[in-house]
């Protein structure tokens, strides 16, 4: 039996049906999900989804290896004294500085900030190396009264305290020893040849004094070995 009175989409439906508005949103109840059970009963087939292709590894050291080996590739300027070549890097700071001294603003403000960050960073070191510098002379120092005090027999720190000279006025350090071990076995060896010549000169002024007539040989001879005398010295201090 139809009904004129109702749409045509709900003629000749179930009761429970007839009440149910079927539009966007809203799907017929025989096709809508039911609480509690999935979508898909059998589940994913195996391989459906792709999977995303592993990115390569991204090797920083390798681009900050490349980014430094640019900015200091050497590229050729024109300068007042003629075409000279210098890194990318300090062309770069050398335009900016042009540019600041010639009154551009934002040069300027580049320049000063670099600048600025630049001295903060190197003065951070110098106070961190003083610092160090400071605390390994003292704490060597009390260590090695304390085995002078107690007989104790061991070997030297390297570097030797001794050879650590702290400059408090000016904030300086200098070390005039070997820093390492390496270092020492070389120091050794020149020690051991500035002793070595210092005994071949005093020995070829003696012979000077006893055979005046080979002056000139001798003499040759004492000024060469007091040039590598006084190389020896410039690399090493007693």
């Amino acid at each position: 039996m139809t009904h004129p009175d109702k749409p045509f989409a709900q003629r000749n439906l179930p009761a429970k049906q007839v009440d149910y508005d079927v539009g966007y949103g809203k799907p017929p109840l025989t096709t809508r999900f039911r609480r509690g059970q999935s979508g898909n009963p059998s589940g994913r087939r195996k391989g459906s989804i792709k999977k995303r292709p592993a990115l390569p590894a991204l090797n920083d050291e390798r681009l900050k290896t490349i980014i430094l080996e640019e900015a200091y590739r050497s590229i050729s300027i024109n300068d007042p004294n003629g075409q000279i070549d210098i890194p990318i890097a300090q062309a770069v700071v050398r335009s900016l500085a042009v540019n600041a001294a010639k009154g551009n603003q934002r040069a300027q403000r580049l320049f000063t900030e670099l600048l600025t960050s630049v001295e903060r960073d190197n003065k951070k070191l110098h106070d961190e190396w003083l610092q160090t510098a400071i605390n390994y002379k003292v704490e060597w120092d009390e260590e090695l009264a304390r085995r002078t005090k107690l007989g104790i027999v061991a070997p030297a720190p390297i570097p030797h305290p001794d050879d650590i000279t702290i400059d408090m006025k000016i904030g300086s350090v200098r070390i005039k020893g070997p820093m390492t071990k390496e270092d020492k076995v070389r120091w050794d060896q020149l020690r051991s040849l500035k002793a070595s010549i210092k005994t071949d000169i005093d020995e070829l002024r003696c012979l000077l004094a006893e055979q005046p007539t080979e002056r000139e040989g001798i003499e040759a001879e004492i000024q060469h070995s007091e040039r590598i005398f006084q190389m020896i010295s410039a690399m090493i201090e007693d």
